[in-house]
């Protein structure tokens, strides 16, 4: 369907700057259908899901009980990863190995933030610093692709990392902070997905100046056969059998772990920031808060009005505006013009580059089939 004019949900704030998004005849958008179609089948935030991630982890208990670690969690210091390792020691009192990627990118609340809960929580944390010189180039590179998702770079070295250190360690299970109370709407054509190394590598082979020698990467196979298939490695969002709450997630973390809260989804990283309140908006013309602010007017943790408000009534200034975009350009080691160059450079969708947007199709097929004779990626 093309969209010929402006619209918004009727029911959350998702609107026409989704390039797929539909409408019913009440105007109520696909993300709020789908949500009500799928969600109330993986989001179980009352007694039946605490029953099944209760019987989840005595049986990992079970497993891991000679053995150092019970699971690896990766901890960005956002709040989703944060307030997870919080009630996986708390309330489940699971054993952990925390492994945080610094990217270059964190704030200096980020650091704060993840030693206050590791040192509350007595959880040994590995930190993978990515050699910054290969995170810059392929940084720029991205940037020179005029792609919208800039934080794939960021994202794939985290996951990457993240696995790399399960398998070393021989821990099989994987705690992941993804929910569907507060993420579950996220347009498919705003963020690609991070994980599609060819994407990556072929991005990085038209306008990267430096080889890739150290920078953590998992391949397609690795990733959605090896990993789950061959290496038996369980993926499990325990939020998604929690009844998590963002506001009730961040006073408990404020309180018990001194935690101290961005002002914002995924602002622990300082490019992220920028790039989800300046470069996405002025690029592509959206915001991809609208998104998360949605998720939560689904979840029933916001109205729709109150919504609206946020959105609109941010406080960002001129000069915060301009710090924050300083701060990248001379991170990135770019003069203004060179900056303003890429900026100014037409945008760019995933399709222009080459990638395994046909693998992931066909992956959703087999995992189909693999399911029917009882072989699933548990948690996802």
């Amino acid at each position: 369907m093309s969209i010929t004019k402006y619209q918004i949900c009727s029911r959350c704030i998702m609107d026409t700057t989704d390039p797929d998004i539909v409408f019913d005849a009440d105007g109520v958008c696909n993300h709020c259908l789908d949500y009500d179609q799928k969600v109330p089948k993986f989001w179980k935030p009352g007694a039946e899901g605490r029953t099944e991630i209760d019987a989840i982890f005595k049986d990992i208990k079970a497993e891991q009980k000679d053995k150092e670690y019970d699971a690896v969690i990766g901890l960005s210091g956002g709040v989703d990863s944060s307030y997870l390792a919080y009630i996986a020691v708390k309330v489940f009192k699971l054993r952990l190995l925390a492994v945080h990627v610094d990217g270059g990118w964190n704030s200096e609340l980020a650091v704060k933030n993840i030693e206050n809960i590791v040192n509350t929580l007595g959880i040994d944390l590995y930190t993978e610093v990515i050699d910054w010189e290969e995170m810059r180039d392929l940084q720029v590179a991205f940037l020179n692709a005029a792609v919208a998702n800039q934080d794939v770079p960021q994202d794939h070295a985290f996951f990457a990392a993240l696995y790399r250190n399960a398998i070393q360690h021989k821990i099989r299970h994987v705690l992941s902070g993804g929910n569907y109370a507060t993420e579950s709407i996220m347009p498919f054509e705003w963020a690609y997905n991070a994980m599609d190394l060819t994407h990556l590598k072929s991005i990085h082979k038209r306008f990267g100046k430096r080889k890739l020698k150290t920078y953590p990467t998992v391949n397609f196979f690795d990733y959605y056969f090896r990993f789950p298939y061959i290496n038996r490695m369980t993926v499990i969002r325990p939020l998604n059998y929690w009844p998590y709450n963002k506001e009730e997630a961040i006073r408990t973390l404020e309180h018990e772990v001194g935690f101290r809260y961005y002002g914002g989804k995924h602002f622990e990283s300082r490019f992220t920031k920028w790039q989800q309140l300046q470069y996405r908006p002025i690029k592509f013309g959206y915001d991809e808060r609208r998104a998360y602010l949605s998720s939560l007017i689904l979840s029933g943790q916001l109205d729709r009005a109150a919504a609206i408000t946020e959105l609109a009534g941010y406080e960002y200034s001129d000069f915060q505006q301009k710090e924050d975009a300083d701060y990248v350009r001379k991170k990135l080691n770019l003069t203004e013009t060179e900056f303003q160059t890429i900026l100014d450079l037409p945008a760019k969708t995933f399709r222009d580059y080459p990638s395994e947007y046909w693998m992931l199709k066909l992956k959703d097929k087999f995992k189909y089939f693999m399911g029917r004779f009882g072989i699933n990626f548990k948690g996802k």
